[in-house]
């Protein structure tokens, strides 16, 4: 459930019977009517059969995690854990502290049953004094009506799911998707202790732990393939990514005239994130210059230097909670300099080979492979490797692998709810599973030559490049998602030329 506020007694006001009188009447009554029936509720109807058909007959607990406090009285804004969003179609600030059940059925299947606080009247303290869930503070809620009818779930008072998970407890095998919630699990946990007729033994203890692992596990292998609603909403998310990255180079001059330009170039990107979906998916990295190599620099502390290159990946998280994930990276100056774009094309070959490879029944790991080849290739014959190290030496898995000194990352992974969606399916079914249609996937090589890298020319040090776009693999190949993003150093050029023409 949610983290605990420290309260702070100096904070306290006194609430009279009056005022409570008072503040409860003179209300406009809410709206009759509940909501129309969401475009999601069929299809996570459809996504919540197909998990229970894997669980026949079993009690599944998916709960969408709490509050997390961020200062004292402020919370983080809330996002559900990622297994519930998908099962319920929940996105954005919806629901903190609900829980998921599964409940199963005697004649097969499952009811799907989501215990959550609703909303609580006027006639109460909550409505005025409660600053975490009163409406005066955070709006009304949706009463049990409203996601019963918008959802079409089961709703009940989350003060009902202690006694429903106990329900035939010794009998039901019950699993809980361990990560989303402590306080949860731990009621799971104790349920099932009860149940038992001796104290539990670690051996059944870890027996149980193997169950809800599983079930995370096969959470994540559901969602390696895409439903039609997952398609578009993935569609929009690139789309109003490209937004964001065509306002950046618009702007990018600004950046120039900015102590701290990197930070500039995050806000103008956060910007139209937070106005064209629920935010960002990740936090972006704005790296310019050497931090380019670093590869997760989400510091952006720096300044955009006359000349240099700026690696910008970033993504919107639409309000269904899917996410894009974009690399490009750009020549402030509007220009790539002679060393810059020869690093530029060799990064550009290598994504065109590993994209040429995808299609389904093709090992999701050939993709790494493809592109992976074109940057030892490059190496190789740029004189990089150690003396005497041939190309097949290098690629050779066991002994070689010099060329990862400049490309130490892997060049796809899958994407959806989670930026590196599906995290926890197994490596069979993840990295050494075939493509299939419906798949979505990320393809993003790079090149990185740090400042102080003193194997590689003066010329290349401090260029940093990586180009990065999602693609959804379809029945004879694969359809590039941000295609309208341009990627080739002249189309690149000509973008910005354009947007600060």
């Amino acid at each position: 459930m949610s983290e605990q506020q420290q309260k702070s007694e100096n904070r306290e006001r006194k609430t009279t019977d009056a005022l409570r009188e008072f503040i409860s009447r003179g209300w406009t009554p809410r709206p009759e009517g509940t909501p129309d029936r969401a475009p999601v509720a069929d299809f996570a109807a459809e996504r919540r059969a197909r998990l229970g058909e894997e669980f026949a007959g079993e009690r599944l607990v998916v709960p969408a995690g709490g509050f997390k406090v961020r200062t004292n009285d402020t919370d983080y804004r809330f996002r559900p854990h990622t297994a519930f969003a998908w099962l319920t179609g929940f996105g954005g600030d919806q629901e903190p502290d609900a829980v998921l059940v599964l409940e199963p059925l005697e004649g097969g299947g499952h009811e799907a049953v989501l215990y959550f606080r609703p909303y609580g009247g006027r006639e109460g303290d909550e409505f005025f004094s409660d600053a975490r869930y009163g409406e005066f503070w955070v709006g009304a809620r949706p009463t049990l009506a409203d996601v019963e009818a918008e959802y079409g779930l089961t709703a009940r008072h989350i003060d009902e799911l202690a006694d429903a998970l106990a329900k035939d407890a010794g009998t039901v095998v019950v699993r809980v998707v361990r990560d989303a919630d402590a306080d949860v699990a731990a009621l799971v946990d104790k349920v099932r202790q009860e149940a038992s007729e001796e104290n539990t033994s670690q051996e059944e203890e870890s027996r149980e732990v193997d169950l809800d692992h599983e079930l995370a596990a096969r959470l994540s292998t559901l969602r390696l393939v895409k439903d039609a609603f997952e398609v578009e909403e993935m569609r929009k998310a690139v789309d109003a990514t490209q937004l964001g990255f065509d306002e950046v180079v618009a702007r990018l001059r600004e950046a120039l005239e900015k102590e701290r330009g990197e930070r500039w170039v995050e806000g103008l990107f956060a910007l139209h994130a937070r106005h064209e979906g629920n935010g960002v998916g990740y936090d972006s990295i704005c790296a310019s210059g050497d931090h380019a190599s670093t590869l997760h620099w989400i510091k952006n502390t720096g300044a955009v230097e006359p000349g240099v290159l700026l690696l910008l990946d970033a993504g919107v998280e639409v309000d269904s909670l899917y996410t894009a994930d974009i690399t490009r990276t750009l020549p402030v100056d509007g220009t790539f300099t002679e060393a810059q774009r020869k690093v530029y094309d060799a990064v550009l070959e290598a994504q065109e080979a590993a994209m040429a490879v995808i299609k389904p029944g093709v090992p999701f790991s050939a993709i790494h492979d493809a592109a992976i080849r074109v940057i030892a290739e490059t190496v190789h014959e740029w004189g990089l490797l150690p003396e005497g190290v041939t190309l097949e030496q290098t690629l050779d898995k066991e002994e070689g692998q010099f060329h990862r000194r400049w490309m130490v990352h892997g060049t796809s992974h899958h994407l959806g709810l989670d930026v590196h969606d599906c995290a926890l399916a197994t490596r069979a079914d993840y990295m050494e599973a075939d493509l299939r249609p419906g798949m979505i996937l990320t393809v993003e090589p790079g090149l990185y030559f740090k400042a102080d890298d003193e194997l590689v020319p003066e010329e290349l040090r401090g260029i940093g490049v990586r180009i990065e776009d999602d693609v959804l693999v379809t029945e004879d190949g694969y359809e590039l998602l941000s295609s309208r993003i341009p990627r080739t150093a002249d189309d690149v050029e000509a973008w910005i030329a354009s947007r600060q023409g």
